[in-house]
């Protein structure tokens, strides 16, 4: 019988290497007793500066005494691990003639077609950029040179947008799927530390890695995946679909089509559109891109720990609301000891992202800063109106940095000051490539984006000390935070209607970071299955 235990609290000076007597002390039995033990997860507690603290919840096994001990008692915080059984998943009975497409093979694209495979359907992954170690070779050239190519960048290739982050694994949902997820990435290199941290992340140097392993064990089972195969075209007979088109001139039969494109596929949506599939507007958020000292921002979570060595880069997530406005603004995507990467893939636009490798280690902190906007700010009731919106103060940016993917930027003092910055010489932190202009990113941005970044950076400040610092930079501008569309489905996880087509992850607004991607990914793979018999 295995017993869950919460709220086991251990010193960050103390030996952590084996907590059998942390736990012991805190179910009141002889360290004896305790058995084998499971971590299943590890936060910091950093609320009170004075003292941190780490808190474990374990899955732990007790002799026979302290088991009956238990039996006789209750412990707050203290139950009966009852194993969950995964439940299989019932094969169709449709026929199915070809082998499964999936398009994209970013999170959602990978772990539908890892699903099909367990399921002996041997998918074949349509990837419109190259393989990771091409796609890395071609986004440092971009980095270092401004030389962009539209198909092999930072939002395409193998791996999606997120090969090129900080690799987080934080999600919100709660579904049985995601420790799955999880067991598959630390099978495929990532550190096993990511099945019980409370932030887990992998770090882009070591997720390229996992990336490629993965697509090796999909080749295992059976699946393929063509790379430089952009999606052109569907092939629909009476609202079914028949194929795909790749790159304007082959067709590949298909009768299942999952559509796991990336939030940057516009092209692939005004191709859906044109096709009839329905298509919708959705909120997502835009700002900038925010620098500071990591050792600034650990000193202002950890006080007199930062530095500590059990600790890594702090982090921090901090959220300002508007009621009169109705609108938000919100730090997304905070990178410790990372670098800002120019993230276009489209000509003369300029997008950024935050990336960080495993070690967290550059000496600088960034996040994005974003305010909410929704269709209501696109000005047209076009499906396609987010994607323009998007594009229009992308097309700022470029103009603003003076071309070459140079990014605007400006310091916190002279953004809150209403003035273009004059200099940005005298900030190591500005980690930015190809390179920063000064400017003014009021130029860059809608004014009510602008007027609550004012506001949100004041009350950041108030909330983490030193996070308006005058020297503090921001880069623009950040507009893919999350698709501005939604490819509508039905109940059964189909593009309403057409039969074969199935929208999935993020790009179909239906996940927002790896892991909700990857498991929606998997429960589109899981409809297929449902529904259709592998006869392959």
């Amino acid at each position: 019988m295995l017993y869950r235990v919460t709220d086991i609290k251990i010193d960050i000076d103390a030996d952590s290497e084996d907590i059998t007597g942390h736990i012991a002390r805190r179910l009141g039995v002889p360290p004896q007793e305790v058995g084998d033990y499971t971590i299943v997860k590890k936060a910091l507690d950093a609320r009170k500066k004075e003292r941190l603290f780490f808190v474990y919840t374990v899955d732990v096994s007790l002799g026979k005494k302290a088991a009956a001990s238990m039996a006789r008692r209750k412990l707050s915080g203290v139950f009966v691990r009852e194993p969950q059984p995964e439940l299989p998943v019932t094969p169709g009975t449709v026929p199915i003639v070809h082998r499964p497409v999936v398009v994209g093979a970013g999170p959602a694209g990978i772990f539908a077609a890892l699903t099909l495979a367990r399921n002996g359907f041997r998918p074949l992954v349509l990837e419109r950029g190259m393989d990771v170690a091409t796609r890395a070779r071609d986004v440092e050239q971009f980095w270092l040179t401004g030389i962009l190519d539209t198909e092999s960048n930072v939002q395409f290739g193998e791996g999606g947008a997120g090969t090129f982050s900080d690799g987080k694994l934080t999600t919100r949902i709660n579904d049985s799927r995601v420790r799955g997820v999880l067991r598959d990435l630390v099978a495929a290199g990532a550190p096993e530390e990511i099945l019980y941290l409370n932030k887990p992340h992998i770090g882009t140097d070591k997720l390229r890695t996992v990336v490629k392993n993965l697509r090796l064990l999909l080749e295992e089972m059976g699946g393929e995946i063509y790379f430089g195969s952009r999606v052109t075209g569907l092939v629909i007979e009476n609202a079914v679909v028949r194929g795909v088109v790749i790159n304007n001139e082959r067709e590949i039969p298909a009768g299942v089509v999952i559509m796991a494109v990336g939030h940057s596929a516009r092209d692939t949506y005004e191709m859906l559109e044109q096709a009839g599939c329905p298509v919708e507007q959705k909120a997502f958020a835009i700002g900038v891109r925010v620098e500071h000292p990591q050792r600034m921002i650990d000193e202002a979570q950890y006080g007199s720990f930062a530095g500590h060595p059990r600790l890594g880069a702090a982090d921090y997530q901090l959220v300002y609301k508007n009621s009169e406005l109705e609108r938000a603004a919100y730090t997304f995507c905070m990178c410790p000891g990372g670098r800002v990467v120019a993230a276009a893939s489209e000509e003369n636009m300029v997008v950024t992202n935050g990336m960080s490798d495993y070690a967290r280690d550059t000496g600088a902190a960034n996040s994005a800063v974003v305010v909410s906007v929704t269709p209501d700010d696109f000005g047209s009731l076009e499906p396609l109106a987010g994607v323009e919106f998007q594009r229009r103060w992308e097309k700022a940016a470029y103009r603003a940095g003076g071309g070459g993917y140079k990014a605007p930027a400006q310091l916190m003092e002279d953004f809150l000051a209403g003035r273009a910055s004059d200099s940005l010489e005298d900030v190591p932190w500005a980690t930015y490539l190809p390179g920063l202009q000064p400017a003014d990113l009021h130029d860059c941005l809608p004014g009510y984006v602008t007027s609550m970044l004012e506001e949100a950076m004041e009350s950041f400040n108030r909330k983490l000390k030193g996070f308006a610092m005058p020297q503090a930079v921001l880069t623009g501008v950040e507009t893919r935070t999350s698709a501005p569309v939604r490819l509508v489905r039905d109940d059964k996880r189909q593009s309403i209607g057409f039969e074969g087509l199935y929208p999935a992850g993020e790009g179909a607004g239906y996940a927002g970071g790896i892991i909700s991607a990857a498991v929606d990914g998997i429960r589109v793979a899981e409809a297929v299955t449902a529904k259709f018999r592998n006869e392959l």
